[in-house]
């Protein structure tokens, strides 16, 4: 079982409070920034190709780390309150006090929300989705990691 896993299916009192506690000091934090602004991720690993890049004129739409789903153009939730911002590479990244060790990249949506969200709204639509976990390190840099199949649930299924 992942700690994310775990993580999502614990639901004892004293990590409700932590939880509501943190978020409360994370959001009265939390810059305000334009939300056009583009996220820019330091990852630990360096892989050449990266979902956005181009080969031979045709869009790389995952990498290593990233859960391809074909979702026919099905709506994609907000699997916790939080905030979306767009990457670099035109991606959506999804960040949350609940969860505040993990970011979710989002890859391939088609008019996505940008901005602070609550759980269950929708994010965007899309024909593919590519969607990988980062789990923050110690260096600071951000580790893609395997995601749960309850976070993929919520994100993929309305509350």
């Amino acid at each position: 079982m992942t700690l994310l896993h775990h993580l999502c299916l614990r639901r004892v009192s004293l990590y409700s409070w932590l939880a509501v506690v943190s978020c409360l000091l994370l959001t009265s934090c939390m810059p305000t920034s334009n939300p056009s602004t583009r996220l820019q991720l330091k990852l630990h690993q360096k892989w050449q190709l990266q979902p956005g890049d181009r080969v031979a004129g045709y869009a790389v739409l995952g990498g290593l780390g990233d859960i391809t789903i074909g979702l026919n153009r099905a709506a994609v939730y907000a699997p916790f309150n939080g905030r979306t911002q767009k990457d670099s590479r035109n991606c959506i990244v999804f960040s949350s006090p609940d969860v505040p060790a993990y970011l979710f990249r989002l890859c391939g949506l088609e008019d996505p929300r940008v901005g602070t969200l609550n759980a269950g709204d929708r994010i965007g639509r899309a024909t593919t989705l590519e969607f990988a976990a980062l789990r923050k390190q110690p260096n600071g840099t951000w580790a893609i990691v395997e995601p749960s199949r309850q976070i993929l649930e919520r994100t993929l299924k309305q509350p």
